[in-house]
């Protein structure tokens, strides 16, 4: 039996697009290896949201073609979102690639091996996949609820990549989910380029509430963990599901890419301050230590020094438990590619480290306010593991000091009373 090994560049909704490939390929009789010296073959599935993530996928689809000419690979497959963005000029580019897989053509994997060239398809109806390999640990699992993107950030090249917004129909989401729980995953996050749109494309509305009141009957799922929600779009229904149930976790991932109004009205962002403040109030006030992840863009077209400082003090303010920090990347077929006022590098950096300094003390902060406080943990390893406030690949990790007896893959219950916190092993509730 043939052996694949697969890399899987950016995103979790690019993850679940490899563990479908996977799935197709593993019954048409490929045996997946994590050790890439023993595969025959091997499939990168690449990211292309930014220059700098094309920049990876392209080393690494060099790496594998130079693996190829020594004669290590038989077969070098490349999926994803750069095969979308090129199209099948990645061929030209590349000539000793052997097939191409687009990121709507993920159900002809084994048929796109078997025979060779680029298989790209227009963007469809989309539903969850009859087969699927999971590639995440066995407690914890993506599922992808919706995929493409309707919305028009002047910075972003999603929808242009991987087209307009398409859910997943109802029910053919609450089997997937069952599937996934009878795997074994007892954490399971939902995850689309907008999660808080599902259902709008469908059913005329959105249903993301509706869905969610569905999820927690599966009751061996510990935490469902939120992904990817817009903050307007965030309903007063939305919060009532989550504070009504504890398995729905404590934790919203919700990406506001800045502060200021001018730069958010610059960036074609629904959002504004005054709305952006009043959520995460109305948030906080229903779920008193809700966790929220969010992300900013800092250097964007037009980006002043005052919108930068207005920016930096929200940080200080809001208490964000997680955050990540990006320059503005200026990506050719966007709209703010075109954009007057295009910010200097330098300037980009220096903001990027102002802004993480400015986290760091708010992370400290959140830190000393935990000593002595327990929490559930989720072992991703018997030496560290994951709260409530940390998704998986994602956010930050406790390290588990001394490491318990036995490997814990459920629950572990962390005692912090000081800077070396300790933890006994617990069944889970």
């Amino acid at each position: 039996m043939p052996k694949l090994f697969i890399i899987s560049l950016g995103c979790p909704k690019n993850l679940t697009d490899a563990e479908v490939m996977a799935g197709e390929l593993a019954a048409a009789g490929w045996e997946l290896t994590q050790k890439e010296e023993d595969a025959d073959a091997a499939m990168i599935n690449t990211c292309a949201f930014l220059g700098s993530a094309v920049e990876e996928s392209e080393g690494e689809i060099r790496r594998l073609l130079r693996l190829k000419a020594r004669g290590k690979l038989s077969k070098v497959i490349v999926s994803g979102c750069l095969v979308e963005r090129e199209k099948s000029a990645l061929l030209e580019k590349f000539p000793d690639i052997d097939v191409l897989v687009g990121i709507n053509a993920l159900a002809k994997a084994a048929e796109a091996v078997r025979e060779g060239g680029a298989f790209i398809a227009p963007a469809a109806g989309l539903d969850s996949p009859h087969l699927k390999a999971r590639l995440t640990a066995r407690h914890s699992a993506y599922l992808k609820i919706a995929d493409g993107c309707d919305n028009r950030c002047a910075y972003c090249l999603i929808p242009s990549i991987r087209g307009q917004f398409r859910s997943k129909p109802f029910d053919s989401v609450l089997e997937e989910a069952s599937r996934l729980a009878a795997s074994g995953a007892v954490e399971i996050s939902l995850i689309a380029q907008d999660t808080t749109s599902y259902g709008v494309d469908i059913y005329g509305k959105p249903r993301l509430a509706e869905l969610l009141k569905e999820l927690v009957r599966i009751k061996s799922v510990r935490w469902w963990r939120l992904m990817y929600v817009y903050p307007e779009r965030v309903t007063k229904e939305l919060i009532a599901v989550m504070k009504a149930n504890r398995s729905v976790a404590r934790y919203l991932d919700m990406p506001l890419q800045h502060i200021s109004d001018p730069v958010l009205r610059r960036m074609n962002r629904s959002s504004s301050a005054a709305t952006i403040k009043a959520k995460i109030a109305e948030l906080r006030r229903a779920m008193p230590g809700l966790a929220i992840r969010t992300n900013f863009i800092v250097g964007f077209p037009g980006e002043t020094a005052a919108d930068f400082r207005r920016l930096v003090s929200f940080v200080r303010e809001a208490g964000f438990d997680n955050l990540g920090v990006f320059p503005y990347s200026r990506e050719p077929g966007t709209s703010a590619a075109g954009f007057p006022e295009q910010v200097e590098e330098r300037t980009k950096t220096e903001r990027v480290e102002a802004l993480v300094r400015a986290q760091s003390g708010v992370v400290d902060a959140i830190n000393a306010k935990l000593r002595g406080k327990t929490l559930d943990l989720l072992m991703d390893s018997p030496y560290f593991g994951r709260t409530f406030r940390d998704a998986p690949e994602i956010d930050g990790r406790v390290e588990v000091e001394p490491a318990p007896a036995a490997p814990c893959a459920q629950a572990i219950l962390l005692k912090l009373r000081s800077s070396a916190p300790t933890a006994t092993c617990a069944a889970p509730a």
